[in-house]
């Protein structure tokens, strides 16, 4: 015990992008990110070489190479899956749902198999960085619908649909800093969403020590201020609510000063994280 300490790998990020070196607390100053790097990062993804080379033929060779060792090496050297076509398949429909909730008897359905082995090929999907899972938060929330999870991938450069891109993109952001966080010591710190059965819901709620810490509404334009974040805020007592909007100019203001929900710019709230 204590001869290392376990850190979890992430894709490239805005912060990494502006930093190399380790932030000394949790929050960094924002700092403005070029036009070409977030668009690279937005359209590429966060895997280095897609990254750095930001060339689209190469990119989707990249990718084609990626899913091809997941599905025909990794997924059948290292679990016992042996319906190689259909695990693709479901891979294929996650992506397509990627930031909804999920039904995982309708993926059953579509591709012909039990709702207790589409739970296992999603796991195994999960272990193999195909996709992360986002849980709902329901402690203290009256009337809050103990769903299923949200599905996101690894790589959101993958997504067509602009709006499910923009909250994966900030999603796979939000997880990176929520494991950081919890890796260097800061904390323990958690990653959810909210949705209560009068349909309200909020994409993010992020907490440290399990008490709701800041909420995040992801929009790909400007739009007015969504009611929901308001209405949470109060309700879970989190310190900020911010509506990130992808589509703004960079603002130079430390968002975590306002304490009030507020719309804030992506490439503001995405610099100060890791």
């Amino acid at each position: 015990m204590g001869r290392y300490f376990r850190y979890r790998l992430h894709p490239l990020s805005i912060g990494e992008i502006l930093r190399s070196s380790l932030p000394l607390q949790e929050i960094s100053a924002p700092s403005p990110v070029s036009d070409t790097a977030f668009e690279n990062i937005w359209k590429f993804g966060g895997y280095p070489d897609p990254y750095l080379k930001a060339n689209t033929r190469f990119a989707n060779r990249w990718k084609q190479l990626r899913l091809q060792q997941l599905f025909q090496e990794d997924v059948r050297g290292l679990t016992r899956i042996q319906e190689l076509a259909k695990i693709e398949l479901l891979a294929q429909l996650l992506k397509n749902q990627a930031s909804k909730q999920t039904n995982y008897e309708s993926l059953a359905k579509s591709i012909r198999v039990c709702g207790s082995t589409v739970r296992h090929w999603i796991e195994a999907l999960h272990n193999l960085y195909y996709c992360f899972a986002v849980r709902p938060w329901s402690r203290n929330i009256s009337r809050s619908l103990l769903k299923e999870p949200k599905y996101y991938l690894w790589d959101w450069s993958e997504l067509e649909d602009p709006g499910a891109k923009a909250e994966n993109f900030v999603a796979s952001h939000l997880l990176k800093a929520v494991h950081f966080w919890t890796d260097f010591g800061w904390g323990d710190y958690g990653l959810y969403y909210l949705r209560d059965k009068d349909q309200r819901e909020v994409d993010f709620l992020v907490t440290k020590n399990e008490v709701p810490w800041f909420l995040v509404e992801v929009k790909l334009s400007r739009q007015s201020l969504s009611p929901s974040l308001t209405y949470f805020q109060g309700v879970t007592g989190a310190q900020h609510a911010f509506q990130v909007t992808i589509d703004l100019p960079y603002v130079e203001k430390n968002c975590f000063t306002i304490k009030q929900p507020v719309i804030v710019p992506a490439r503001t709230l995405l610099s100060q994280l890791i």
